[in-house]
């Protein structure tokens, strides 16, 4: 299932990044990331976190420790490619910016993110930068491209293609391991769509401690947003990527998303997962790279990703 609504209230202290630690203006206090410069001039770009306490380096305290962000950011560099990956308000590093995490909005987010592509502009000497949105970070990235200023596009990579609650009902529904909390489930996915919240002393386990009252809240206000209709009212450029042995989007959600916005690019990528890791068919093989940073990004993510910013092959 996808993470982050399940714990927004999560605290935890990020992995020290390696890189530049930048910050700018958060609503309350300031918010917090690393920048890397790219080996030579060329664009730049601003790392979006997926959903729930996912740091800016990719990693969770609920078990992912792939260091996603953090390798795609080291393999973007080597391709002149200067990026900016960012701790989400409230949290890690950012956690001074507002008082409580599970008060953000997506347009709380496409603030902060339009805020990160000024300053990783400017760095770079670049008149813009792209948004790479992975997973729920998609939909930020798509909150902020309603509004062109500094941004040159946006790239979104293993990001849901239907409304959330439509994900999650899949997710609860595909894993035979859910058949005795699955119509709790949802019914409560019905409710908090609904704008309705459940009791979570009413739920089974594990359901409470996913579900807390204040996480319901944040995700009736994430249920209501369509990915694809927000693509098809983004103000810039839109690439889609997406991995074809995601366990939890997939090329149906690349490719709802890329037919509702005119010209958008769709790439598909054989063998990878949600994590960015080439794993193969091999189901166990993609679990295990959640909790391994020692797997290399997928190349054929970094070249992906490179094409679509535009920066030149070295």
């Amino acid at each position: 299932m996808i993470a982050a609504v399940s714990a927004l209230m999560l605290a935890a202290v990020a992995a020290a990044p390696q890189g530049e630690q930048v910050t700018v203006p958060g609503p309350q206090g300031p918010l917090a990331g690393t920048l890397l410069p790219g080996e030579g001039r060329g664009p730049a770009v601003v790392i979006i976190p997926g959903s729930g306490p996912t740091d800016r380096n990719g990693n969770s305290p609920l078990g992912v420790r792939a260091s996603t962000y953090r390798l795609l950011a080291e393999a973007l560099a080597r391709e002149g490619v200067t990026s900016v990956r960012i701790d989400k308000r409230g949290m890690f590093g950012s956690a001074k910016a507002v008082a409580d995490p599970n008060e953000a909005t997506m347009q709380g987010y496409a603030e902060d993110a339009r805020a990160w592509a000024a300053l990783a502009a400017k760095r770079a000497g670049a008149r813009c930068a792209w948004l790479i949105g992975h997973s729920e970070g998609g939909l930020v990235a798509l909150q902020a491209a309603q509004d062109a200023r500094r941004l040159c596009g946006v790239v979104l990579v293993s990001a849901a293609g239907r409304p959330l609650g439509d994900v999650m009902r899949e997710q609860f529904r595909a894993n035979p391991a859910n058949a005795p909390i699955l119509e709790p489930a949802l019914k409560l996915l019905d409710e908090v769509e609904a704008g309705r919240t459940v009791d979570p002393a009413t739920l089974p386990a594990p359901l409470p401690n996913l579900f807390p009252l204040r996480v319901q809240a944040y995700m009736t206000r994430v249920f209501a947003l369509d990915p694809a209709t927000l693509a098809a009212s983004a103000r810039v450029p839109v690439v889609v990527i997406q991995g074809e042995t995601d366990l939890q989007t997939g090329a149906a959600d690349a490719r709802r998303i890329a037919g509702a916005r005119p010209k958008a690019r769709l790439v598909l990528l054989p063998g990878v997962n949600h994590v960015l890791k080439d794993v193969g068919a091999d189901r166990a093989a993609n679990l295990r790279s959640y909790g391994d940073p020692a797997l290399p990004i997928a190349p054929s993510v970094v070249d992906a990703v490179a094409k679509a910013i535009g920066a030149s092959p070295r």
